[in-house]
């Protein structure tokens, strides 16, 4: 049979398999044509007529996976690396770079009109090497694609930044490019839609550090792989247990419903994927049990983990390649061990009037930004602790239920609080105590009144996070003094801290 695989430089790769050829079969005959090694980042989609994108089980004949229609798929980044700058090759990272500029054009990348600006700003200078007036005119700028609805201001702020960076090499570009896009809110998001128990469309996101849920395009919930006890699915319907908050006693189970029951095994088989990549260090065996009931399928790639031992072991000089749009000679001409630092020493800052920040992405409000990049690095510690394997396990209801499917990953992480507020507004904790004590202050003549206020005090202390009120009256009826302690705690929206840490 005959295969197209649409890459992510917008050519097409065309080979020919056996009728009964395993998708891993597809997988390296791609990765061999594109000189990729780190490979396990990436991955073959198909289309039908219930999803635009489903990926190939590499495990699992072709033929099955597809049984009417032409042989025509497409290689993607399936797992996003936190932490970019820790792949091994200049090659690896500008595919990565390939997926994400199309990620931005498509839409599936929100991005603000700064960082549109300073992500073309590295695009272009990888795709077309130094500023030259004279070579590539004023523009030049047009003929390369960097936002859904690209306008005039927006190339001419990109072409203020690329003056800017004469000498930086591409491979310097595209880690500043995946620096900078990193740090969006939707980097790495696969996004599903789904309705939550009260019939709302909701969208169910999947990343390396867990599941989110948006609505409006807002993410009002989100639920860390610690915090995920079991993920399952039973026909249309898609569920989490996760572990109990700090004054609860048991796990809670959340359902949500999904457009048909291929769907809700889709994403199931996300999640199940993601966390083995990015949590564990090996992958689980599937089951092995002769009537064991639901499905067997596991991600039988190599996690992160395995993956970063074996780009360390990778000798070879840094290959080179042409890259899609190239005016200019753009070969790589920086060693594969570039790092950061390096990147930073060697370039020229990007400057540009208006305000416009440059190298930082200005997705969030200045004060959220501490949030943004603790969660960020929360994240990166994440996938490299890689905890122990987890076991798999199916619970008597499950084995009731043939549909319903559960991992139950990461037994070995402290209890974390089940779900966050699903709404921007303070958490507010009131405690009430009241101690009675006989009184020694009023006379025998009862010269105060009964029920009388002896006195009040009010007490308030405060954070960058919480604000601690404290009310003390003191009261006297009968003969009896009575003391009215009300505390309450106010745990405010726009604090430095980032309350969704693990």
């Amino acid at each position: 049979m005959e295969c197209k695989v649409t890459l992510l430089d917008g050519t097409d790769y065309t080979c020919t398999l056996e009728k009964r050829a395993k998708g891993q079969v597809l997988f390296e005959k791609v990765c061999d044509h594109l000189n990729l090694l780190e490979k396990d980042y990436f991955g073959i989609t198909y289309r039908d007529a219930e999803s635009p994108k489903n990926w190939l089980d590499t495990s699992k004949e072709i033929k099955k996976l597809i049984s009417t229609g032409p042989w025509n798929f497409a290689f993607n980044v399936k797992f996003y690396p936190p932490d970019p700058a820790q792949l091994s090759e200049d090659i690896t990272r500008y595919y990565l770079c390939l997926q994400l500029r199309d990620d931005v054009v498509s839409g599936r990348l929100p991005c603000s009109f700064a960082t549109h600006t300073v992500l073309g700003s590295y695009t272009v200078q990888s795709e077309l090497g130094d500023y030259d007036p004279d070579m590539q005119g004023s523009g030049y700028i047009s003929e390369v694609r960097l936002a859904p609805n690209q306008t005039k201001e927006l190339e001419e702020k990109v072409l203020e930044l690329h003056r800017n960076y004469k000498g930086m090499t591409p491979a310097e570009a595209d880690m500043m490019f995946l620096e900078n896009a990193k740090k969006l809110s939707m980097y790495g998001v696969d996004l599903h839609r789904a309705k939550d128990s009260e019939s709302v469309e909701i969208m169910l996101g999947v990343c390396s550090s867990g599941l989110l849920v948006y609505r409006d395009k807002l993410r009002i919930n989100r639920f860390a792989w610690p915090k995920i006890l079991k993920i399952s699915y039973k026909r249309n319907n898609f569920y989490i247990k996760v572990r109990p908050g700090e004054l609860e006693h048991f796990e809670s189970t959340i359902g949500f419903k999904l457009p048909n029951h291929k769907a809700a095994k889709r994403l199931w088989k996300v999640c199940v994927e993601h966390h083995t990549f990015f949590r564990l260090v090996s992958p689980e065996a599937p089951p092995k049990r002769f009537l064991s009931l639901g499905s067997k399928f596991r991600y039988s790639g190599r996690t992160q983990a395995q993956s970063r031992r074996a780009s360390a072991q990778i000798s070879r000089a840094a290959p080179q390649f042409q890259r899609r749009n190239t005016v200019t000679a753009s070969m790589d001409s920086t060693p594969a061990s570039v790092t950061h630092d390096d990147v930073k020493k060697n370039n020229k800052p990007a400057v540009a009037t208006d305000n416009l920040i440059v190298t930082e992405t200005p997705e969030k409000k200045p004060e959220e930004m501490n949030s943004v990049e603790e969660e960020n690095k929360t994240n990166s510690d994440e996938s490299e602790q890689a905890p122990p394997t987890s076991v798999t396990k199916m619970s008597e209801e499950d084995k009731a239920e043939p549909e319903d499917v559960a991992v139950k990953p990461d037994l070995n992480v402290e209890n974390q609080p089940s779900e966050e507020p699903s709404k921007d507004v303070p958490v507010v904790h009131t405690e009430t105590k009241t101690i009675t004590y006989e009184s020694s202050e009023v006379d025998a003549n009862g010269d105060s009144d009964p029920g009388v206020l002896m006195s009040a005090q009010t007490i308030t202390s405060e954070n960058n996070s919480t604000t601690t009120t404290t009310h003390i009256t003191k009261t006297v009826k009968d003969g009896i003094s009575e003391t009215r302690i009300e505390k309450r705690i106010v745990i405010t929206g726009d604090a430095d801290i980032d309350h969704d840490q693990e």
